[in-house]
């Protein structure tokens, strides 16, 4: 909201494609956004700066930064200079409170966004790890949806290659037709399976699959089969067109691009071949403007390696955002708990929901930047208390309608009165919202949603211990607080939303 405005404004100053950044200030001291525009303009300068700092001089930034100030200063902030040449803005009180009086909506876009993720083998049940991906996902297109986009949540069936024919063997093998092997797949599911083959044991795993995301509330508008893509010859179509290019050489009797092999010498395609199918198909036939794929950090090397290829393809990188989504440990009481799919010995995501609820799965998977390994705290998930942030979040949302029922609200209430530190504070935490969204739709980071909420929350609740929001003595600032309560409690509810966790209204 005002970071957008003040951007305008000094887009209006600048020359056409100069880049320099707005961003929210840390320090409170610091303003509330702070801009690096005049340290950028002195660059270009002929005239360099008379001192090493830049504080002096007619080309420093810090002279520039005056003279900017100057020319910036209006009703809905007060601009200042600061150390070498940057420029802090303070937004004044009367424009927090017309925006706060004003409906918040975001900024509309209209892209035709795929969005995969989970994409877990149908050869075992989902695992915690498949929810880190999953929760991920689910609430990245929530946000997207948020602000226009059309988003089509896509699920990647590997129901055709090596992992099925593993399934099948591993099932062999607990029948006890053929020897166990280490890479085969264990555990009591596996046994569970006996007598069916490949394909009928992959559809029991799958149709386990999506009752588990129908129970972590992840939904899908379509599930696109790997077997189904080879049947439509994709694959061969896709490899035709590589061996047009010129691009394949053939070495020990399979068929490489570069250092990746595309094609075994038993003549079997590599998963490789069928990544690339997959995306020229999501890219290039259905034409979605952005793919945004989401994969754990097993498929990095290889799903990278997708990217870099689609330009073959004519596809613009800009078009396909690849998202890796790095290790999670379960943790309790300070000790790992071991998972391995493979032996059998992991923890099943329907387990870890009904341990520590879905609320809080979903939270602490959340609020991690995907880039980061992260340990999931099971004691922390279980409590029921302020230590965990979910809960936290969750009791100032209940807190914020316990107050709503008592204190009476009025569409004419004179914001004028909201003047206390704590209040202001209040206020544009509340504003910042559609700053976080927009961070979000362009670069994907949705833990800044959970941070934004427990910040959000934790300033609330430092204005609700300071202030009696029901003054039986002053109606007025009575109905000015009310308002104030009643913005903070929509807001946590729609970011709740937004993650697909619940907002309570009593705890």
């Amino acid at each position: 909201m005002f970071r957008e405005a003040i951007r305008k404004e000094l887009n209006k100053i600048v020359s056409e494609g100069t880049v320099f950044s707005v961003e929210r200030s840390e320090n409170p001291e610091h303003g509330d956004y702070s801009s690096n525009i005049a340290l950028v303009l002195a660059k270009k300068m002929e005239n360099p700066p008379a001192s090493p700092d830049g504080t002096v001089g007619a080309g420093g930034p810090r002279k520039v930064a005056e003279d900017l100030k100057v020319r910036l200063q209006n009703k809905n902030w007060r601009a200042e200079t600061a150390g070498p040449g940057f420029l802090n803005f303070w937004i004044q009180k009367e424009a927090l409170l017309n925006a706060l009086g004003k409906k918040i909506s975001f900024k509309t876009l209209t892209k035709n966004i795929n969005l995969e993720f989970v994409s877990a083998n149908p050869t075992g049940p989902l695992t915690m790890a498949n929810g880190r991906g999953g929760f991920y996902g689910d609430a990245l297109a929530n946000i997207l949806e948020a602000v226009g986009h059309k988003v089509t949540r896509e699920y990647y069936i590997n129901d055709a290659g090596n992992q099925i024919h593993i399934l099948y063997e591993s099932i062999l093998a607990a029948e006890g037709k053929m020897p166990d092997k280490e890479e085969y797949y264990k555990g009591d599911y596996i046994k569970k399976l006996k007598g069916k083959s490949a394909q009928q044991a992959a559809a029991v795993l799958l149709k386990e699959i999506k009752l588990s995301l129908q129970k972590a509330g992840i939904k899908f508008d379509v599930w696109f089969s790997e077997a189904s893509m080879r049947k439509k010859g994709e694959l061969k179509e896709t490899l035709e067109f590589l061996n047009g290019k010129k691009i394949l050489k053939e070495k020990e009797g399979a068929l490489w691009w570069n250092e990746r092999v595309v094609v075994k010498s038993n003549g079997e395609p590599t998963y490789f071949l069928s990544d690339l199918a997959y995306h020229r198909n999501k890219l290039v036939k259905r034409r979605f403007d952005v793919v945004v794929t989401i994969v754990g950090a097993d498929h990095h090397a290889e799903i990278k390696q997708v990217e870099e290829k689609m330009k073959i393809f004519g596809i613009d990188q800009n078009r396909l955002k690849i998202i890796i989504m790095q290790l999670v440990r379960l943790v309790s009481q300070g000790k790992e708990v071991k998972m391995s799919k493979r032996a059998g010995e992991f923890v099943i995501l329907d387990d870890l929901i009904k341990t520590v609820g879905l609320d809080a799965a979903r939270w602490f998977f959340l609020e991690r930047s995907p880039d980061t390994h992260m340990d999931f705290d099971l004691d922390l998930a279980k409590e029921r208390s302020k230590k965990n942030p979910v809960y936290y979040v969750q009791y100032a949302h209940a807190r914020a309608c316990s107050i709503l029922k008592k204190a009476k609200q009025s569409r004419n209430a004179n914001l004028n009165l909201l003047a206390q530190p704590a209040e202001l504070n209040l206020i544009k935490k509340i504003l910042q919202l559609t700053e976080i969204i927009e961070d979000i739709t362009n670069d994907y980071q949705v833990h800044r949603l959970p941070r934004y909420a427990y910040e959000l929350a934790k300033i609330f609740t430092d204005f609700y211990e300071k202030h009696h929001v029901i003054d039986p003595e002053n109606q007025d600032l009575t109905f000015a607080r009310a308002t104030l309560v009643f913005a903070t409690q929509k807001t946590l509810k729609q970011v709740l939303g937004l993650m697909g966790i619940a907002a309570p209204e009593k705890m």
